[in-house]
C-alpha cells in the first residue's frame, strides 16, 4: 500500500525545533534589562516562543498517532506499538540523563535537580499512553478519535483545579511529572492535553485524507477554529459559567491560555498545510527526521548537560539584542551542521535500540 506523505508535518516540526532552538539560546543568553514590554521586537519574539512547545506537543501527537493507526492497514501494527513504546521509554530516559550532571557526581555532591521533567520525558511519557488509550479502545479510530478529543477539552477545562497542586507527599519522581515545585519545566498534565488534540486530528487524516475536498475542507477547519479560539473562547467559557453556574468555567476563562495557544497552532497548521507543496525540500525533510538529534546537541551547548558548562554558564544573560540574533543564528547553523553531518537520524537510532530489545529478549528466552 502506498503511504501518502504528510509533508507539512515535516515542515512545522523543523519549523517548531527552530523555533525552540533560538528561543532556548536568547532566553539563556539576553540580558536582563531588555527583556520588557517596552520593546515592541521582544513582545512579538515573546509571543512567538509561546507557540513553540504547544506546536511541538501537538504535532508529535499527530505524527506519531498517524502512523501508529496507519500501521493497522499495512499489518505493522504490533511493530509499531513496540516501536513507540521503546521510543517512549528512550526518550524519558534521554530526558533524565541531559540533566545529570556527572562532573558533580564525581565529586560527591548529589542533589534531586536531575529528576526535574522536561520536554522530553513529557512527550515519552505520552506517547506510552496514545498507545494504551489505543488499545483500551480496541484499536477502533472512531472510538480512540473521541477519547481523544475528549480528554484534550477535558484536560484543558480542569486545569485551575490542578495548576497548584500539592504533591509533596509523593516521591520527588512521581511529583515532577505533575508538579513545579522542584522546577519541573513540563509537567504532564496539561501538555498532555495537546498531544491528545494532535491524535485527534491525526485520525481526521486517517479517515478522511483521501478525499478530494478534504485538504482545503481541513485548512478552512483549521483557521475558523483557530480564530475562535484565539479570539472568543475566553468569552464562550465565560458564558458557559453563567449558564451552568459552574466555577470552572470561570476560573478557565480568567487564565485560558492553553485554548489561545491551540488556536495559534491550528492556524499555522493551516498555513503550512497550504504552502505545502512548497515545502518539499529534501533539507526541511532532513531536519524533521533529526529533531531528537537536534534537541540534544543544542541542550548539551545551551545549558552544559553532564559537564555543566555550556553557553549559560560560560556567557550568561549578558548578550545585547543584535548579539542575541546574530548569537542565535550562528548557533542554528552550528548546530544543523552537526546533526545533519555526522549524526544519524532518529529513525536510525530507534531501529538500533529495537534490535538491541530484539537480541536481549532472545538471550533471555535461551537462558
Amino acid at each position: 500500500m502506498q503511504t501518502t506523505r504528510l509533508y507539512f508535518i515535516d515542515a512545522v516540526r523543523a519549523f517548531a525545533i527552530l523555533m525552540m532552538l533560538q528561543g532556548h539560546f536568547i532566553d539563556a543568553l539576553l540580558e536582563i534589562k531588555f527583556r520588557s514590554t517596552e520593546y515592541a521586537a521582544f513582545n512579538i519574539w515573546s509571543y512567538f516562543r509561546g507557540i513553540t512547545a504547544p506546536t511541538f506537543f501537538t504535532i508529535s501527537g499527530l505524527i506519531f498517532t498517524y502512523l501508529l493507526i496507519k500501521a493497522k492497514q499495512k499489518g505493522e501494527e504490533l511493530f509499531r506499538i513496540k516501536k513507540g513504546l521503546i521510543r517512549g521509554v528512550m526518550l524519558i530516559g534521554i530526558g533524565y540523563l541531559l540533566r545529570i550532571p556527572i562532573l558533580q557526581w564525581f565529586e560527591g555532591k548529589f542533589d534531586n535537580y536531575w529528576l526535574v521533567v522536561d520536554v522530553l520525558q513529557c512527550i515519552g511519557l505520552s506517547l506510552i499512553m496514545i498507545i494504551i488509550l489505543y488499545l483500551i479502545s480496541f484499536k477502533k479510530t472512531l472510538i480512540f478519535s473521541i477519547i481523544m478529543l475528549s480528554l484534550g477539552v477535558v484536560i484543558f477545562l480542569t486545569e485551575p483545579l490542578y495548576r497548584n497542586i500539592d504533591l509533596s507527599h509523593l516521591p520527588v519522581f512521581m511529583e515532577n511529572y505533575m508538579s513545579k515545585a522542584n522546577r519541573s519545566v513540563f509537567t504532564i498534565l496539561p501538555w498532555f492535553g495537546y498531544m491528545a488534540f494532535g491524535a485527534f486530528i491525526s485520525t481526521l487524516f486517517y479517515r478522511y485524507l483521501d478525499r478530494n475536498q478534504f485538504k482545503p475542507s481541513l485548512i478552512v477547519g483549521f483557521l475558523i477554529t483557530g480564530f475562535v479560539l484565539i479570539k472568543y473562547s475566553s468569552l464562550l467559557l465565560y458564558e458557559l459559567s453563567l449558564i451552568t453556574d459552574i466555577e470552572l468555567f470561570n476560573r478557565s476563562a480568567s487564565y485560558n491560555y492553553l485554548f489561545t495557544r491551540l488556536g495559534d497552532v491550528l492556524i499555522l497548521f493551516a498555513i503550512f498545510f497550504l504552502l505545502e507543496k512548497y515545502l518539499k525540500h529534501f533539507l526541511i525533510l532532513k531536519i524533521g527526521q533529526k529533531t531528537l538529534s537536534i534537541y540534544v546537541i543544542h541542550f548539551i551547548i545551551i545549558y552544559g548537560s553532564f559537564t555543566g558548562l555550556g553557553l549559560s554558564q560560560i556567557i550568561g544573560k549578558n548578550l545585547q539584542p543584535i548579539e542575541a540574533v546574530i548569537g542565535a543564528i550562528l548557533f542554528l547553523t552550528i548546530v544543523y551542521i552537526i546533526a545533519l553531518g555526522w549524526v544519524k537520524t532518529n529513525a536510525y537510532l530507534y531501529a538500533r535500540l529495537l534490535k538491541l530489545v530484539n537480541n536481549l529478549k532472545v538471550k533471555l528466552n535461551i537462558s
